[in-house]
């Protein structure tokens, strides 16, 4: 096991991994900005290194510093969290070439799944249902016109090495599709560097489904069932829920058996999120995340397994603990990202939180790192917490959903905790009948 493991992130993930690391016995550094001096995880940590000013490209992006963090600390193994540096393969590679662990997959996985043409090759090549389109890159408007006519419209353009949505467009016609292609590239080099684009089918109503993996390097490998994140605003998650109210048992043994497989027959290491478009009962495979997600504490909740702990575990040459026999679902969970943003027009509302009480009881967690008098600085993402609620079933869930949801406070800024209260009202999310589209034209009709 791991004597000191350096946490290369902030907010309430950092604070996340450090508790994990503690329950272990092993001890913690943090990096930080100047902007995150009085953050709740530097104050935990045992360790915290300052490596730069505000701006996450000086800071929590700067590999170097942290490199030199580990290296002044003595830290044998850095956690990444999500977002930042969690799924650079050069970070991976440097750390591999510094002798210090990287607690997630190979630099050669990420590189893999970060690819998304080379992503759906993969997953194809694997076994997993992918959407049909194209092979690869599209390079002209008349292969584009080829590859739309084969599969039918509507399409879908996707940058390759993008996601959140830019680089992304629609086109419902042939006449759509020049000017969309246009646009999807234009987008895509102007945000990731790379205009390599590729067309999809359009599926109208799907769900967001996906499947937590876990694979131990060697050959093994295991899922912990599905989470439904079809409620989204701009292709960003609002609210996750585990299990899927879409799936049936027959069809969440099927699809996680698939993800499985293929993660061991990958020699996969450590946590990742398969992901798909699910519609009229058939997957459609869509990217790897080759990290923890933000929504992990619903699997959690409903599993009972603490998934940071296994990540820690794997990578320290431990193994998988569990077998697929041993992982059983119990009850129902749903999380709510609460972030620093008008519940409305989604502006960001940086300030000072001048009161913070947070719901308790049975099957209520909240992961966040602020606290009354914190000040949410205005440079990185808007998330300042995640409630997550566990019941026997999804009734249970949402009727003490929506007591915490009553009970939570968070005064001095704007958050988009009365968001959470609206659609918790509401007959399709209490009957579990939406899609991906659902929100943003709930949002639309201003109800």
């Amino acid at each position: 096991m791991f004597q000191k493991i350096l946490i290369a992130n902030r907010g309430e993930i950092a604070l996340r991994v450090l508790r994990a690391c503690k329950e272990l016995g092993i001890q913690t550094v943090v990096v930080h900005s100047t902007a995150d001096s009085d953050a709740m995880h530097v104050r935990l940590a045992d360790e915290s290194v300052c490596i730069g000013p505000p701006p996450s490209r000086e800071s929590y992006l700067n590999i170097h510093q942290i490199v030199a963090a580990c290296e002044i600390t003595g830290a044998d193994a850095v956690h990444p969290g999500y977002g930042f540096l969690s799924e650079n393969a050069k970070f991976a590679d440097i750390l591999a070439a510094h002798n210090i662990t990287f607690i997630g997959p190979s630099g050669d996985h990420i590189r893999i799944m970060g690819d998304k043409i080379e992503a759906k090759r993969t997953a194809k090549r694997l076994g997993i249902p992918v959407v049909p389109g194209s092979d690869g890159a599209i390079n002209d408007d008349k292969e584009a016109k080829r590859v739309a006519a084969e599969i039918g419209y509507p399409v879908i353009i996707k940058a390759s090495a993008g996601g959140g949505g830019r680089g992304m467009k629609v086109a419902r016609t042939e006449a759509d599709l020049e000017i969309a292609l246009q646009t999807a590239k234009s987008e895509a080099g102007a945000a990731f560097g790379d205009d390599a684009v590729y067309i999809e089918k359009f599926l109208e109503k799907p769900r967001h489904i996906e499947v937590q993996v876990f694979g131990d390097g060697a050959g093994r490998g295991v899922h912990f069932g599905e989470r439904d994140c079809s409620l989204q605003r701009r292709h960003q998650k609002v609210w996750e829920e585990a299990n899927s109210p879409a799936l049936n048992a027959e069809e969440r043994s099927r699809i996680g058996g698939i993800c499985a497989t293929a993660i061991a027959d990958l020699g996969y290491s450590g946590a990742g999120t398969i992901e798909f478009l699910y519609e009229n009962g058939e997957f459609y495979f869509i990217e790897m995340n080759t990290r923890l997600q933000v929504e992990h504490p619903v699997t959690e909740a409903i599993t009972g397994i603490d998934l940071v702990h296994e990540q820690i575990r794997v990578a320290s040459g431990g193994g998988l603990s569990v077998r697929q026999e041993d992982i059983k679902f119990n009850g129902h969970a749903i999380e709510c990202r609460i972030n620093a943003e008008d519940p409305r027009t989604f502006m960001p509302s940086p300030g000072t939180i001048t009161h913070f009480h947070t719901p308790g009881g049975l099957g209520i967690r909240v992961d966040s790192g602020v606290y009354s008098g914190y000040r949410i600085p205005p440079y990185y993402d808007s998330l300042i917490g995640k409630l997550i609620v566990h019941g026997r079933n999804r009734v249970e869930c949402m009727m003490r959903l929506r007591r915490a949801l009553d009970e939570f406070v968070v005064d001095g800024i704007k958050t988009t905790l009365p968001l959470f209260r609206d659609l918790v009202g509401n007959p399709d999310i209490a009957n579990g009948d939406y899609d991906i589209h659902w929100l943003e034209k709930y949002l639309a009709k201003g109800e």
